[in-house]
């Protein structure tokens, strides 16, 4: 499954991919909010981007054209089944590109697609010390759910205190993605 955004262009991680996942996770303020293995090393790296696609919970490496044939990798966006069943979001976006509304971007197309996969609501957790993740999604329409949790931190040497926050998806009239009260 193939995605296209306005600047983004959102795809499968391949094999050959481990190399910018490596270079885009080792930086320590994205490893700390992320659940990978840590340290991540070159198998690590490779596990990663060698996973499966679930085609009801997909994946995505969000890449950057960058003109001509050339392109970058920015970070990683999707869905994963929890351990309760539910549909969990995540997302990440390398270090050199924060605050360039990637994530916002990225998101929102991957929030098109759980809709058309038939997903009725989104559960995302965010480290309490992680506040531009939080804005990001409540601007997205994630509301907190008012339950707090210990999501891992591999990098951190353990659990951290999250917050979840969970989006339930509905349609306006021009299709764009709003809470669900």
């Amino acid at each position: 499954m193939f995605m296209r955004t306005q600047r983004l262009f959102l795809r499968p991680t391949w094999a050959e991919d481990w190399a910018d996942i490596l270079s885009a996770v080792s930086e320590p303020t994205v490893a700390r909010n992320l659940t990978l293995p840590w340290p991540c090393g070159e198998a690590e790296a490779r596990g990663f981007a060698k996973q499966a696609q679930n085609p009801v919970f997909p994946h995505f490496l969000i890449t950057r054209p960058l003109g001509g044939d050339g392109v970058e990798t920015v970070g990683c966006v999707g869905f994963a089944q929890g351990p309760l069943g539910q549909t969990e979001f995540d997302c990440w976006v390398a270090r050199p590109h924060w605050g360039q509304g990637i994530a916002s971007e990225a998101a929102r197309g991957v929030l098109q697609i759980a809709r058309m996969l038939g997903h009725r609501r989104l559960i995302a957790k965010v480290f309490t010390d992680n506040p531009a993740s939080g804005r990001v999604l409540r601007k997205l329409g994630f509301r907190p759910t008012g339950r707090r949790v210990l999501a891992l931190s591999a990098a951190r040497g353990g659990v951290v205190p999250a917050a979840e926050l969970a989006l339930d998806l509905a349609a306006d009239g021009d299709g764009m993605m709003q809470y669900a009260a």
